[in-house]
């Protein structure tokens, strides 16, 4: 069975997006994805994800270990089914990259799968201190439960219903 291949995407790769992936790789544990992450801007190519990041998604039990790349149109629109922006900014960024709309059809928002969370985009906890890196996570553990159950209605009968725990 071919996996369904997901990115998050944020600015530079070293936080919102890499957290995505980490929380999403651990939810869907035994189900046929492919999770990656890339920054719309390429300031941090090939580095690890910041450590703040790191270490507060250690505490929740991710493991972030993907290294920084930059989103490149002529490859990743066309090797990913879903690519899931972490703010408008960041959507925007992404579909003007898609000159020809040809792919707007995998682009959405992360928020738009929060299920309890209300909140316009993931914010950017570089800048900000440990409360922003753990709101990240808090909103992140929600919008991927919300896209898990998105995925879950387009996956084979024999695989749908199959939670993973948390």
């Amino acid at each position: 069975m071919k996996p369904t291949k997901i990115l998050f995407v944020c600015l530079g790769n070293i936080c919102r997006s890499p957290s995505a992936a980490g929380v999403m790789k651990k939810l869907a544990t035994g189900l046929p994805l492919e999770i990656q992450s890339a920054g719309t801007a390429g300031y941090h190519i090939g580095e690890l994800p910041d450590p703040r990041t790191r270490s507060h998604a250690r505490k929740r039990g991710y493991e972030l270990v993907s290294r920084a790349q930059q989103f490149d149109p002529a490859r990743h629109f066309e090797q990913f089914d879903r690519i899931i922006a972490m703010d408008a900014n960041n959507l925007s960024d992404l579909k003007a990259m898609d000159r020809e709309k040809k792919y707007h059809h995998k682009l959405s928002l992360m928020t738009d799968y929060c299920e309890s969370i209300e909140v316009g985009g993931v914010p950017d906890p570089y800048y900000s201190g440990p409360e922003g890196f753990e709101r990240v996570l808090d909103i992140l553990e929600d919008a991927c439960a919300g896209l898990l159950k998105d995925l879950e209605n387009s996956l084979p009968s024999p695989l749908r219903g199959r939670r993973p725990l948390r």
